[in-house]
């Protein structure tokens, strides 16, 4: 596979890192230690087939202070970092900055990835600033072998039927674990909190914004929504008192991947770690599309990673090949076989080794998943959604004011970039 993915990129790049002088290009990227370790791994390969050197910059975990950090660079107009990842809730947001470099220009071809995604997150005013490097959707992750324990046919079809199966198997688990629960996921005052929410609003028939782009946060649906998500952790206590609090993605994995939750909502990344040596449920775990609440479907938030490269870049033309290495069909390949992320090409879901992972099934859902709001006021819209969910799911308020003030807050800023 190496020797392959060098011969490519060495071909693709052999006028650009011809004359022999020493070329440098900055990434800043973030994620779990493993990841970390597969991006660092990448840079030497492009470095060794190609001559130029690729520093990798690591940012934080968390995704708000990732982007606080890229930002800083962007804002000040620095050359570094060159290639950057983004959250594909950034992608606007730093295209109206401008602050992102159109690519085609430079021959890249976005024909190979979702169509869906490159036009939604992608183009801004026609131009190509981003390419996915992989995409994400919430997904259910449930412990197949305590539901056939219990006599259960299979996951559940509705968040009734889940917080049913989650307060029954609780109760006969806990005496043999007494920190056992029902349902693990994101509720702390951060970006995944919004997206759990337009999960559970989108499956009650509700959202954030209608179809005209007008707020309409403050809706029947989503109270209902908003009430069963506070319920879980409250009334039916099917969910630990630190969801609210400080429970993110990381945190819900390790509690379901120790052992201690039936069900679990998270992203696709989860399914390597829960699967491999040493993990409590290695074998007994699976997957399934989020539960809805009756009369409506199953919704899923779109998420994922791209690649950009900086305006302010002083090695444009290397900062981009890197970036159609990122995003190659090998790359890609084996990005789901060793990390079991969903590739941002849609051509790689039909290779045969991709076809048999868990991963390899998931292809449609990236078609009909949710994106957030595409606007450039986004980022203000999440903070006020995640100051009122949090403040709602954690009893601190009750949803119908929790929404009111949301819905408020959210016309404002509406205002203020209308003017």
């Amino acid at each position: 596979m190496k020797t392959c993915t060098r011969l490519i990129i060495t071909m693709g790049l052999l006028i650009v890192t011809g004359c022999g002088r020493k070329q440098q290009v900055t990434f800043m990227t973030g994620g779990a230690p493993h990841e970390f370790a597969f991006w660092k791994e990448l840079c030497d390969d492009f470095e060794e087939a190609t001559g130029v050197h690729v520093e990798l910059v690591r940012s934080a975990t968390q995704t708000e202070q990732r982007k606080q950090q890229i930002q800083v660079g962007l804002r000040g107009r620095k050359p570094d970092p060159d290639v950057f990842t983004m959250d594909i809730a950034w992608v606007g947001q730093f295209a109206w900055s401008e602050w992102l470099e159109p690519l085609e220009g430079y021959g890249v071809d976005a024909s190979p990835f979702f169509r869906n995604i490159i036009e939604l997150a992608d183009r801004h005013n026609g131009a190509l600033v981003g390419l996915p490097i992989f995409v994400d959707a919430g997904l259910l992750y449930y412990r197949a072998d305590l539901l056939e324990k219990y006599g259960y046919d299979g996951p559940p079809e509705t968040w009734t039927e889940l917080s049913e199966m989650a307060a029954a198997v609780q109760q006969a688990e806990r005496g043999a674990n007494p920190d056992f629960w029902g349902f693990v996921w994101q509720g702390a005052q951060y970006e995944g909190l919004v997206c759990n929410a337009m999960e559970y609003f989108a499956s009650a028939g509700g959202g954030f914004f209608d179809a005209d782009g007008a707020p309409v946060v403050n809706s029947a649906p989503n109270r209902r929504a908003l009430d069963f998500m506070r319920s879980l952790i409250h009334d039916k206590q099917v969910s630990p008192p630190n969801v609210f609090t400080d429970m993110r993605e990381e945190e819900a994995r390790m509690l379901f991947q120790n052992g201690s939750a039936l069900f679990e909502r998270n992203w696709p990344y989860a399914m390597q770690l829960h699967a491999r040596e040493g993990s409590a449920v290695r074998n007994t775990f699976a997957i399934a599309v989020l539960p809805h609440f009756e009369g409506h479907e199953s919704a899923a938030t779109l998420g994922g990673w791209h690649a950009g490269v900086s305006r302010f870049s002083d090695r444009k033309e290397d900062a981009v090949e890197f970036v159609k290495y990122l995003t190659s069909y090998e790359v890609q390949k084996k990005m789901v076989l060793e990390l079991s992320h969903s590739p941002g090409r849609t051509d790689v879901y039909a290779d045969a080794a991709v076809a048999e992972t868990m991963t390899g099934g998931l292809k449609d859902m990236f078609y009909s998943a949710l994106p957030r709001p595409v606007v450039p006021y986004y980022p203000q819209v999440s903070t006020v959604l995640q100051k009122y969910l949090n403040a709602a799911i954690g009893a601190k308020m009750p949803a119908d004011q929790a929404l009111a003030e949301a819905q408020k807050d959210i016309l404002q800023i509406t205002k203020e970039y209308a003017q």
